[in-house]
């Protein structure tokens, strides 16, 4: 393989828990609630599907139907999205949902998994490009500088950059120009079948990983070693 490209959130790196994320806003805020009400509006949020890089919504408001289709699409869009999601849990502060929108661009509400720096350190060794290419809406580049993964990042390829989301083959195909490397030459890694899975369309070879907690999946980007060659 000439090429690597890995999705971010779910792949290399995974969101703090929706109990985290709501805790760190209610403290920057100075909003002492009793911890029945934390945790129930926590878990609110969760089945709302609030967090992006979370869980996806048990139930999606009629509302919210056709933004959420193209949520990745823009920065607009996707703030729409999630902060409508949001909305669905009474907090005590309207400013707090904008405040949880804000928390998770942050680089302390992302951990890289275990093994993304050795995986990605090996790959710059052996001389095999890497892209990152994610549906998202906001920079997510502080979040790898922060955590020290951006000097083995050749190229990022982010959806609302180019108005192009994953399955889209097009999208593929933006990180591959960036890398000047033909699509058969290329591996996408990622967690999630149906986008990342796209990247086959366009010729790319593709591996899925689990998107599972930090702490339980240690190891699970180093097969991507044996299949770049």
């Amino acid at each position: 393989m000439a090429a690597v490209l890995f999705d971010f959130s779910g792949t290399l790196f995974r969101i703090e828990s929706t109990d985290s994320w709501l805790r760190a806003v209610l403290t920057a805020h100075g909003l002492g609630l009793p911890e029945p009400e934390v945790a129930a509006s926590a878990r609110a949020l969760e089945v709302a599907g609030a967090l992006p890089g979370g869980a996806s919504p048990e139930r999606l408001p009629e509302a919210l139907s056709a933004v959420w289709g193209i949520r990745d699409e823009s920065a607009e869009l996707h703030r729409a999205a999630y902060t409508g999601l949001a909305r669905q849990v009474p907090l005590p502060d309207p400013a707090l949902y904008d405040a949880l929108y804000e928390r998770h661009m942050i680089p302390a509400a992302w951990a890289p998994y275990p093994d993304a720096v050795e995986v990605l350190g090996a790959l710059r060794e052996r001389g095999i490009l890497v892209g990152v290419v994610s549906n998202i809406g906001w920079d997510l580049r502080p979040v790898f500088r922060a955590h020290g993964l951006d000097p083995y990042v050749d190229a990022y390829v982010l959806s609302y950059e180019h108005g192009i989301q994953k399955p889209d083959p097009r999208l593929f195909k933006v990180a591959c120009d960036a890398l000047a490397v033909a699509p058969q030459d290329v591996l996408m890694v990622g967690d999630d079948r149906r986008a990342d899975g796209g990247a086959a369309d366009l010729g790319c070879a593709v591996h899925f990983v689990d998107h599972l907690p930090v702490s339980q999946r240690p190891d699970g980007l180093r097969p991507v070693l044996d299949l770049a060659g």
